[in-house]
């Protein structure tokens, strides 16, 4: 191990040992007189490689604790002797126990008394100690400049050497301007071991502080002429690292290019050399330090490049590939080929060495090639296509980095040629993918189609594979684009709900935006399904409205269905009501036995909608009309009307869906007839002169409420059912009495709106998938207002570590309440209570924080809620 001291034969250290020196003088003969005799007095400490099995011999981490705390304790008592012979040894067992991950801190002043020893030996521990102990934010490192600056001076060049190590590893931006010359003149010593250590170490020193950049510039330079290649390799590092941090030491050093392209060929062309051969190669450590710097020289300068094609051309083919090494070289290589404004051939070839790497049975050096092609597959994107067969044959590797990898190439692949090919071949591997890529997988395969789809069924088909083969990995925005494009297609639309409806009445597992986008379809359009020509859809039979109530009754009685499914179905079953004819009886009883469920979103769904088949029977039609074909704003910002509709796209000012009409707001009372749950699925509105009138005509009902006054009345406390009414202008609470006889049959009884204990809501916030809703209740004759704040999570998946969190100016005292929990399901919810007093009757303001994780991601958000009534406080 260590032969510090070891020899058992002698009392004299090992320098000592040696043949009579008339060097010697007698001081030296003395002093080594003296710690002879110190030894014969003082016990030998143990030796590291003793320390060293017994720590390997303990069985148990307190024997191992046991046994250092001896030795620790053993060390500081040796450290209080002045002249103590075996510091030198104490302090390399400290160094281990160190490493071990033991304090070890109170042994740096003894490291630096081991520095200022005149032995090599000493010299060599204590700087070794210093770099593991020492670091610029202790002040005893700064004891050490001193010691560093009369080493650098010294004539061993090993002594220079260590001290030239150590301040480079533990240089502070003070120590580095002290020494900085001395590192400056070092690098032009004749001694070339010297000269590379005095490299190293300026890179160390630009890398702390940048602006010494400009002392070491001359020296660097001429290190290129270097035959040492050592020296040589050091000299290119440094130059490197000052042309990656200073644009004006680039353009400085570009000259150099025709020198460096010098060098390398010279590498490549050279016969065999022991000391620089690797595996057949010409030390490929200068070579790929070469190409990295020829590589910054090169980027964003054509001449640059223009000098160094050749080169990079005999590299990549002069390069043996039967080893990692040649591998290494042509990786850098290609590296250098796609950063500088290189000839289209020469990238070519660039792209074909990757193609190499991908049929290499290092698993390594095919995710190093997948990596690199998707970062320059946007420079020559016809090169990498005629890889695309093995970019595809990746995506059934066994290693799941190489997978996801080649998916994401694969995708930047796409285009409208190869759609079919492609999208084949992606589809059939998110069928087959791991639960973490089905979610990526699936919205970027609908952006592709989306973008390069060559016709509307194609595109649909590829929607409803993706919806088949992600099952509940489907984001959001999949299930809000298949219903979008579905809409604006009318011609596809009985192709498509045929097909849905196949889809679902064959496989009725657990894939809910399969479910939800089939249910919205067959309720939009189910009596198309059940006329749907057979041509259509190679034989495939229409089903009869009592197979489709069927299907219904086992989607809406499935335990793996979730609320927000069930809430579609509900709603697509209302609108079956209007669509078939022989079925209304059944659907009305299915309707009706959900007016008793548990949950209390089916039941108000199940009541509200069983009122469609009593009184307000004649309404029916009109409001559960066809939803006309979605808008959709494209990248020219104007709202268009795609598919196969040819009538004039009217502005949003001009289209009945957003005149700011009292209709509209009655209508969309409607659709929503629930007080702060939304129905999840959208409902056809109408705006014909007699729809309008029986709306008016039947909140007439209602003691000739007009719109107005809708405005300002605000929905009442918990007691009561409240019902929001939403339009253009936003959300109108609209109060319904506790005592209406609402369960009843009655919806719309003569009640008159209780305008007591004031209760408004406002939405906090409302995006992927959390909702944040604020109920307001002001105590009486107080400044206090009570926030009941509901978190509910909308998404598929649950959400843990949920925290909220709120500010108010300091004009307002905030005080809240420990929340209900911190994990969320599906549909789940969280509630806290918050008290905000305002003593000025300010205008309340608050910002939020909404922090949880959703499938193991950390999701953080924040907003401000300005939205606060005024009125609250008055």
């Amino acid at each position: 191990m260590y032969p510090y001291y070891e020899s058992e034969w002698s009392v004299l250290p090992p320098e000592l040992n040696r043949r009579f020196n008339p060097a010697f003088n007698m001081a030296t003969i003395k002093q080594a007189v003296n710690e002879a005799i110190e030894r014969v007095r003082m016990p030998t400490p143990m030796r590291l490689r003793d320390l060293i099995r017994q720590i390997r011999a303990a069985r148990t981490a307190a024997e191992e604790r046991s046994v250092v705390n001896k030795e620790c304790a053993y060390i500081r008592s040796t450290f209080r002797e002045e002249d103590s012979v075996w510091r030198c040894r104490n302090i390399a067992k400290l160094l281990y126990i160190h490493m071990l991950g033991y304090p070890a801190h109170f042994g740096q002043l003894e490291c630096l008394k081991l520095i200022a020893s005149s032995r090599f030996t000493d010299k060599r521990i204590g700087y070794l100690g210093a770099m593991l102990l020492l670091d610029e934010r202790q002040d005893v490192h700064l004891l050490i400049t001193n010691c560093l600056k009369n080493d650098l001076n010294s004539t061993t060049q090993f002594v220079v050497g260590l001290a030239l190590c150590t301040l480079g590893a533990i240089a502070s931006p003070e120590m580095a301007r002290d020494l900085a010359g001395e590192v400056e003149r070092l690098m032009k010593s004749p001694n070339a071991y010297i000269r590379k250590k005095a490299a190293l170490c300026a890179f160390r020193i630009i890398k702390r502080v940048p602006e010494l950049m400009e002392i070491f510039l001359p020296a660097t330079r001429s290190l290129l002429s270097e035959k040492n290649h050592g020296v040589l390799i050091t000299g290119v590092t440094l130059i490197t690292e000052m042309c990656e941090n200073s644009p004006d030491t680039l353009n400085h050093f570009k000259k150099i290019v025709p020198n460096l392209v010098r060098i390398l060929k010279n590498l490549i062309l050279a016969g065999y050399s022991p000391d620089h051969d690797v595996s057949g190669v010409s030390d490929p450590f200068l070579q790929v330090k070469i190409l990295k710097l020829l590589r910054v020289l090169g980027r964003n300068d054509a001449d640059a490049s223009e000098a160094m094609n050749d080169i990079l051309a005999q590299v990549a083919t002069n390069t043996e590939t039967s080893k990692n090494v040649g591998n290494t070289i042509l990786y850098e290589t290609v590296l250098s080929i796609m950063d500088i404004k290189s000839e289209g051939g020469l990238r070519v070839l660039a792209v074909n060495i990757l193609g190499r790497f991908l049929l290499n049975n290092d698993k390594n050096i095919r995710y190093v090639a997948l990596n690199t092609l998707l970062r320059t597959v946007h420079v020559d994107t016809s090169a990498v296509q005629r890889h695309r067969s093995t970019i595809l044959e990746c995506l059934k590797d066994p290693d799941i980095s190489i997978r996801k990898r080649a998916m994401e190439l694969s995708f930047a692949l796409v285009n409208s040629q190869n759609i079919r090919t492609m999208m084949k071949e992606l589809i059939t591997f998110l069928e087959k993918a791991d639960p973490e890529f089905k979610a990526h997988c699936s919205s970027n395969i609908v952006m592709s189609a989306e973008r390069f789809s060559p016709n509307k069924r194609w595109h649909l088909d590829t929607l409803l594979k993706v919806l088949v083969g992600a099952g509940n990995y489907v984001r959001d925005d999949v299930i809000s684009s298949t219903i979008q494009l579905i809409s604006e297609s009318t011609n596809q639309q009985p192709y498509m709900t045929l097909q849905l409806y196949k889809a679902l009445s064959e496989d009725l597992m657990d894939k809910q935006p399969l479910t939800q986008v089939a249910v919205w379809a067959i309720g939009e359009y189910g009596d198309q399904l059940l006329q749907v020509s057979i041509d259509d859809d190679s034989g495939v039979v229409p089903p009869t409205e009592e197979q489709v109530i069927d299907l219904y009754q086992k989607l809406l009685w499935s335990p793996q269905n979730t609320t927000t499914t069930k809430q579609y179905a509900l709603m697509s079953l209302t609108k079956l009501s209007t669509r078939f004819t022989s079925t209304n009886n059944k659907i009305q009883q299915i309707i009706s036995s959900f007016c008793s469920s548990l949950h209390i979103e089916l039941q108000q769904r199940g009541v509200e909608f069983s009122q469609f088949f009593g009184k307000y029977s004649h309404l029916r039609p009109s409001l559960l009309e066809r939803m006309p074909p979605m808008e959709i704003v494209r990248q020219s910002g104007e709202p268009q009307t795609n598919g196969d509709i040819e009538s004039e796209v009217k502005s949003p000012e001009e289209s009945p869906q957003h005149v700011n009409s009292d209709s509209n707001a009655l209508l969309d009372l409607l659709v929503d007839f629930g007080g702060t749950t939304t129905t999840p699925q959208p409902v056809s509105t109408t705006t014909t002169t007699s729809n309008k009138v029986d709306l008016l005509d039947l909140f007439n009902e209602m003691d000739n409420i007009d719109t107005p006054a809708l405005q300002s009345l605000p929905v009442t406390d918990s007691t009561n059912l409240g019902l929001i009414v939403e339009n253009n202008n936003g959300s109108l609470p609209l109060v319904i009495n506790q005592n209406s006889n609402f369960i009843g049959g009655d919806l719309l009884s003569n009640t008159k709106a209780v305008n007591e204990k004031d209760v408004p809501i406002i939405t906090a916030y409302d995006k992927d998938g959390l909702n944040m809703c604020f109920s307001l209740d002001k105590v009486p004759d107080s400044n206090t207002l009570t926030i009941n704040a509901v978190a509910t999570n909308q998404t598929l998946s649950t959400m843990t570590d949920f925290l909220f969190q709120a500010a108010v100016p300091k004009t307002f005292q905030l005080q809240m309440m420990s929340p209900s929990g911190t994990i969320m399901g599906p549909n789940g919810q969280i509630t806290q209570v918050l008290r905000v007093t305002n003593p000025n009757k300010s205008t309340l303001k608050m910002r939020i924080r909404l922090s949880y994780t959703i499938d193991g991601n950390p999701v953080q958000v924040q907003t401000e809620v300005n939205n606060f009534p005024t009125e609250i406080w008055d």
